[in-house]
């Protein structure tokens, strides 16, 4: 696999001749760290959506993980998703589900045996020191707990390509950095791709990145 993410004269739209982005090229390689940022509204959600087929293209080419995202079938969508870890900025946990529960969420969709999904949850829980509030219930928990829930979630199947929509927009600056590092060793350690929508990258990550930045519907290199 050449790049991670290839978009080519990439068009996505919520209504037919409005677009939101227009004719977007944009190269992401395997391991990479890519932030998508822009003033609120920009689009940089709208372009997340599509990374994980939840947008379908308009017009152009988009391809990520190995998946052809125009036209794509149900099938593919579903192979497609298998490969990619989503992490909302609003968490989206179960709330009547526990914390473990919530974190094996997608080994059950993909009928893992109990086993399996009890034993990677822990061992995930753990990764973000966790393993104390595993029979908790999310709104038991502060935001950055939960937070690191929804990450831990994120990894359960050891996804190719992590996508995170502003992960620490509703959390203060203790819990933001614990995330940040969080990011940063699951592209370390895992070697999956990480990209993330932020208004703000923070100045102290210390690795290299790639930064693209949206304006008026057009996504631009940062150099």
């Amino acid at each position: 696999m050449a790049n991670m993410i290839e978009a080519e004269e990439l068009v996505l739209s919520y209504r037919r001749d409005e677009p939101i982005i227009a004719g977007a090229n944009l190269y992401c390689a395997p391991k990479a760290f890519v932030f998508i940022t822009g003033k609120s509204g920009s689009g940089k959600s709208t372009f997340l959506k599509s990374l994980y087929g939840e947008l379908p293209v308009s017009g152009g080419s988009l391809r990520v993980a190995g998946f052809e995202l125009s036209g794509i079938s149900r099938a593919h969508r579903n192979l497609l998703r298998k490969r990619i870890g989503v992490i909302f900025q609003d968490y989206k946990l179960i709330n009547e589900w526990s914390v473990e529960r919530n974190v094996m969420l997608p080994l059950m969709i993909s009928g893992h045996s109990k086993q399996v999904c009890q034993a990677q949850a822990r061992k995930l829980l753990k990764h973000v020191k966790l393993s104390h509030k595993a029979k908790r219930f999310p709104l038991e928990l502060s935001g950055g707990e939960q937070q690191r829930v929804a990450m831990a979630r994120a990894l359960a199947h050891n996804p190719m390509l992590i996508i995170a929509d502003e992960p620490t927009g509703n959390l203060d600056e203790y819990s933001s950095s614990v995330i940040w590092e969080l990011l940063k060793s699951v592209r370390q350690q895992v070697g999956s791709t990480v990209i993330v929508a932020t208004h703000k990258i923070p100045q102290t990550l210390g690795i290299d990145y790639q930064q693209y930045y949206i304006d008026n519907g057009v996504i631009n290199e940062v150099h």
